[in-house]
């Protein structure tokens, strides 16, 4: 029998409740579990080792920012695949931005390696545990994280663009003269 969301999340309930905070299905179809930093490793490793659920391929893991949500600036997401089904699911975990830090999830599949840098690089995600967290594609010298939504997209002279257009609504922490 294929591998459903109905089916994964029953099963996750029976096996690993104690790791759900919330869940829901997304517009695209895909079950969103969220977790908390503190059980994330376990969760995943019990994603990925149980022997119905199999989500043995970290398809992405990226960051989001969302600045207005106090205590929860920052998620974390994992794309988890199921070759054998076909079945994806996305596991999300909100960090605060006094303490953007989180467990490497590299102890469980070796190329969260750059996909963690990557956070780091442009976001600042710690991630403990890291065996070599350094800067990907930013110079080592930037003092910023570009992907945060208190820059400017572009140049403040330009009136081609419109930070409205991107989701930013021109509320910047950080102003550039």
């Amino acid at each position: 029998m294929a591998l459903t969301n109905e089916l994964a999340f029953a099963r996750i309930e029976q096996k690993g409740a104690h790791f759900i905070k919330s869940s829901e299905t997304a517009y695209d179809g895909m079950l969103n579990v969220v977790t908390t930093r503190e059980q994330i490793i376990e969760f995943l490793r019990f994603l990925r080792d149980d022997e119905q659920l199999q989500c043995n391929f970290l398809t992405s893991l990226c960051t989001v920012h969302y600045p207005e949500s106090a205590g929860e600036e920052f998620a974390i997401v994992y794309h988890l695949h199921n070759w054998m089904d076909n079945f994806r699911i996305r596991v999300k975990v909100f960090l605060p931005e006094s303490d953007p830090s989180i467990p490497t999830a590299t102890t469980l599949w070796p190329t969260a390696n750059w996909m963690e840098r990557q956070e780091f690089d442009f976001f600042g995600i710690q991630f403990t545990g890291h065996p070599n967290l350094t800067r990907i594609l930013n110079v080592d010298e930037m003092d910023v994280f570009p992907m945060r939504k208190q820059y400017r997209l572009e140049d403040g002279t330009r009136t081609d663009k419109d930070d409205r257009y991107f989701g930013r609504d021109g509320n910047y922490a950080q102003t550039f003269d």
